[in-house]
């Protein structure tokens, strides 16, 4: 390898962690593909399959009615209500609490400024695309807000995975933080696919709330890692002491 291209790549082992690049990548591919599904959107190529999609979930020949037992609309509505801003104002306080009695101060701050500017961001774009709601059902669900992207989504998804990262950061076990990702995601997930079945809105509008909510959220677990680096965050629980066996128990030797 020639010296003059040794030396960046030197650099970039030493002070760019693997990881933080391979978020970063993910932060740039949600952003162009929520930029290229905004235009698909805005030039109605979506129409016919929006169209498709929230008609298969509907009861052939009576469209008032969404598929599977009465109850599962009363689910629906259970699930979407995770998503709305009383639900997700209780959570993220909670959450800030957790951190508050690990006296982890500069985390609770961060939680705080990345949600509320996450939910304000999602505010913003959805008076900017100004899109109508589906009309070919009745809406099983009270709106008064324009329907791209989906609040309920992006909100939920800004909400949990947001706080799914953080907590995980303050985890130590690799199977811990598995498992508090993975719940944030199904939860995000499922308040997705009820704002479709409920017939509020269109599946383009929730994937493009769940494509900002995952960018928004991979990029404040950056912005926490740089945070961390410079001390004004906690830094990143590691696995390794939590993993590291135990010594064996002695029993104590005969007094001398």
């Amino acid at each position: 390898m020639d010296v003059r291209t040794a030396a960046p790549v030197t650099w970039l082992r030493r002070n760019v962690e693997l990881t933080s690049l391979l978020f970063f990548a993910a932060v740039v591919l949600a952003v162009w593909a929520f930029a290229e599904l905004s235009d698909e959107v805005l030039e109605g190529a979506t129409r016919r399959l929006d169209r498709d999609l929230l008609l298969l979930l509907r009861t052939p020949g009576d469209l008032s009615d969404p598929i599977g037992p009465h109850y599962r609309e009363e689910i629906g509505r259970d699930l979407t209500a995770l998503g709305g801003v009383v639900v997700l104002t209780l959570m993220i306080l909670g959450t800030a609490g957790f951190f508050l009695i690990r006296r982890e101060w500069g985390t609770a701050l961060f939680l705080l400024a990345a949600t509320g500017t996450g939910i304000l961001a999602s505010t913003i774009a959805k008076s900017l695309f100004d899109r109508a709601r589906p009309d070919l059902v009745p809406h099983g669900s009270i709106v008064e807000t324009a329907s791209f992207p989906s609040g309920h989504s992006m909100m939920a998804a800004v909400t949990y995975l947001t706080l799914g990262v953080l907590i995980a950061r303050a985890l130590p076990q690799r199977r811990q933080k598995l498992y508090v990702l993975t719940l944030a995601t199904l939860v995000t997930i499922a308040v997705g696919i009820s704002r479709v079945y409920l017939g509020v809105h269109w599946p383009t509008d929730v994937l493009a709330g769940w494509l900002g909510g995952a960018g928004w959220a991979m990029g404040c677990l950056l912005l926490a890692r740089l945070l961390a680096h410079r001390g004004h965050v906690e830094p990143e629980q590691s696995d390794q002491a939590a993993d590291k066996p135990h010594p064996p128990l002695v029993p104590p030797g005969p007094s001398p």
